[in-house]
């Protein structure tokens, strides 16, 4: 939803959205179609095929940004969460909005894949493909989250 957000209001598409929820002239977030076995072999669907393949599903690696605002939350530029999802950040979209302003500051190893957006000039703007509330506990919270709460008490003392 943050990439559709950032869509919408920084690169102007306004009819940006998720097929998940429906149709859209410029679907920013779509179903993953095809993917890479662990065998190495590629497996394609459609919309119309079983859907129960189609998750991406399991602890995944990621390249951060050096110098972008997650590589200096988590303190490092490599890193593993988990995801659960049937849908991606449609790449093909990327260009135009970090020319907008949006950061892609994770990626898949390879490259193809975002993990992560933020807007640099916002006060605490990340979006994240995964699920780090996976990675949480009460008494250690996951860095995004402890990072979340630590801006949103900045922020505070500003008004």
């Amino acid at each position: 939803m943050a990439t559709v957000e950032a869509a919408r209001h920084l690169a102007g598409f306004k009819d940006a959205g998720s097929t998940e929820f429906e149709e859209h002239n410029n679907p920013v977030v779509g179903l993953i179609t095809e993917w890479v076995r662990s065998d190495g072999s590629v497996e394609k669907r459609t919309e119309e095929t079983d859907l129960g393949g189609t998750m991406r599903l399991g602890a995944y690696d990621a390249v951060l940004k050096e110098g972008s605002r997650v590589a200096k939350i988590y303190g490092k530029t490599e890193i593993s969460e988990r995801h659960r999802h049937r849908y991606e950040v449609n790449v093909g979209y990327v260009k135009q909005l970090e020319e907008s302003g949006v950061l892609f500051s994770g990626m898949s190893p390879n490259g193809e894949l975002p993990e992560i957006i933020e807007i640099p000039d916002h006060p605490w703007f990340i979006g994240v493909q995964y699920h780090p509330e996976l990675k949480s506990k009460p008494f250690e919270p996951h860095p995004l989250f402890a990072s979340f709460v630590k801006a949103a008490v900045a922020q505070s003392r500003l008004v």
